[in-house]
């Protein structure tokens, strides 16, 4: 067998072992892990990592091949510089043949890095969709190395669909916490209604006047509406509380 047709052989392998992480309760750090360890060993690589952004923005080591790799990475979160940042900032490739020539660039995270120098080359790739990227693919080499064009795309294919999957878990969570919330408003508009149920049997008003009261009582009281609607149904506060701020209001 050829090197080029064990290499499309390792490719199909890996697009495929990639794509079975994209089932139902998958573990995303599996599906990054995976993506390291393909992408080193397709890319040529010495080591990989994977940065990603948490909720609020910020940058996490999430998946690395080596110790090396990861402290080299934390490296670049620690100055809050380096290849891999603005690959991730860009959104876009960032490509460095020789780490040594780029110290005026990355001044902070350029000497951490040869003090001990563990790599001498990355090439970062950012995890992308529509052009906002959520993380970004690092491949280290420990000496200084360029990276063909071929192997760059293959790169980001690779990341886009680890991309996809990263955010079908977000969607899925997403998802969930919709699902919650409508369930709690769903949940809560019963308890109302048996709480205006209970001030309209008990003082003879309306429905709607009953409703209006609950409102009333639940600004006086800086409460939500759910939460005195569930008081008064479980007797925590009387009927007579709520008609006499009510009254008072009035």
């Amino acid at each position: 067998m050829s090197q080029q047709d064990s290499r499309e052989q390792s490719l199909a392998k890996a697009f495929v072992s990639l794509a079975d992480t994209l089932v139902d309760d998958y573990d995303v750090i599996e599906l990054l892990t995976r993506l390291v360890d393909h992408s080193v060993e397709l890319l040529d690589a010495d080591a990989g990592g994977i940065m990603l952004a948490d909720p609020h923005g910020q940058l996490r080591v999430v998946a690395a091949s080596s110790e090396d790799a990861e402290l080299t990475e934390l490296m670049q979160l620690q100055s809050d510089q380096g290849p891999c940042l603005d690959c991730f900032r860009q959104a876009a490739p960032v490509t460095v043949p020789d780490l040594a020539r780029e110290a005026s660039r990355w001044p902070v995270f350029a000497a951490a890095a040869m003090r001990r120098p563990l790599f001498r080359a990355v090439h970062a790739v950012p995890l992308r969709l529509r052009g906002e990227a959520v993380g970004a693919l690092n491949l280290w080499h420990r000496q200084p190395s360029s990276m063909p064009a071929t192997l760059l795309t293959l790169g980001q294919a690779l990341a886009d669909v680890a991309t996809i999957g990263i955010l079908q878990e977000r969607a899925i969570r997403r998802t969930e916490v919709l699902n919650e919330q409508l369930q709690g408003a769903l949940t809560s508009r019963v308890v109302i209604e048996q709480a205006k149920g209970v001030l309209a049997q008990h003082s003879g008003a309306s429905m709607d006047r009953s409703f209006d009261m609950l409102r009333r009582y639940a600004r006086s009281n800086r409460q939500r509406l759910a939460e005195v609607a569930r008081e008064l149904t479980d007797r925590t506060i009387s009927p007579d509380a709520v008609l006499g701020a009510a009254a008072s209001s009035d």
